[in-house]
């Protein structure tokens, strides 16, 4: 074999190799492909809001019927002070009767006196004060709220004044026991479920952001 076909035959032969190792590398692509758009690392998703002029504040609706009452009263309350919301409202209101509802079964109110006024604090007061003149102390915890609802709701322009009454249903955990320690009342770990209604107030506009418990009731 002369030299010249045997270098034409070494080339063929590295050709094949190169191909066939570019193969096994790339793959294969059959039929078409749509090519891959490049990817827009800043680009934000694209959402699109339908604003409804003159619908329904659901920051209301979600907790009072609509056209009712209570709701025209919560919405001259927002027009009043436009940082208010009904949702925000429940939420402290949720806290504050935990914490007065189990100041007044512990027999604490001082640490809660500031969010009663001075008449339903006088009455409570004189709950605690019986049951201390008899020697009777309560354990008591909070288990949860079960529920809260708003039943009604008042605002009175020409003062300013709002009342919001609420809906309770929680449950406790309280045993009474005597002076000698002897349980009088209740069980021990067993929960009971109460109902109350109390009515909070507040002047809309006014420095103090605080909301006063003026009422109760079951």
């Amino acid at each position: 074999m002369n030299a010249p076909l045997l270098q034409l035959l070494v080339l063929a032969a590295i050709a094949v190799f190169l191909i066939l190792r570019l193969k096994n590398v790339l793959g294969t692509r059959d039929g078409f492909e749509k090519p891959v758009a490049p990817r827009v690392l800043d680009e934000k998703p694209r959402r699109s809001f339908e604003v409804i002029e003159g619908g329904p504040d659901h920051d209301i609706v979600d907790h009072v019927e609509d056209g009712s009452r209570a709701a025209k009263a919560l919405a001259a309350m927002k027009r009043a002070e436009p940082s208010f919301g009904v949702a925000d409202f429940l939420q402290g209101a949720r806290g504050a009767y935990e914490m007065i509802l189990m100041g007044f079964e512990r027999g604490d109110l001082d640490p809660v006196k500031g969010f009663m006024a001075p008449e339903v604090y006088d009455a409570f007061n004189e709950v605690v004060e019986a049951r201390r003149a008899k020697g009777l102390t309560v354990e008591a915890d909070f288990a949860g709220l079960r529920e809260m609802t708003i039943g009604d709701a008042s605002f009175d322009e020409p003062t300013g004044l709002a009342e919001i009454t609420l809906r309770f249903t929680a449950e406790i955990t309280s045993v009474v026991r005597d002076a000698s320690g002897a349980i009088v009342e209740g069980e021990v770990g067993k929960p009971k479920r109460i109902k109350d209604v109390w009515t909070f107030a507040r002047s809309m506009g006014a420095d103090d952001p605080n909301w006063e418990l003026v009422a109760t009731g079951e």
